[in-house]
């Protein structure tokens, strides 16, 4: 016999699907921090753009991005390239 709680999370149990509520109530935490910093990110982005912009240089600096997409991939692997190029992306052109 299901129960809400199990029909919510698919487990068979009740226990199981306490653990998963839980666990999904911290992933939904770290979600909004990962946004927060995301923004955080964005913000810093801008301003170094602004002033590269202001100086005569270009808006994106793509030897710096290589770096950003090796680090992310050094650290994640293969996938964590994609997400530091929707990272970037968002970053770039707020100006």
């Amino acid at each position: 016999m299901t129960t809400p709680l199990t029909d919510r999370t698919g487990a068979r149990t009740d226990e199981a699907a306490g653990v998963i509520t839980g666990a999904r109530e911290r992933i939904d935490a770290l979600d909004d921090r990962i946004i927060g910093l995301i923004q955080e990110r964005m913000a810093v982005s801008a301003v170094i753009q602004e002033a590269r912009i202001s100086s005569g240089g270009r808006r994106v600096n793509l030897a710096r991005e290589m770096e950003v997409l090796a680090h992310y991939r050094d650290a994640l692997g293969r996938p964590g390239t994609a997400l530091a190029m929707t990272m970037l992306e968002l970053c770039r052109g707020r100006i």
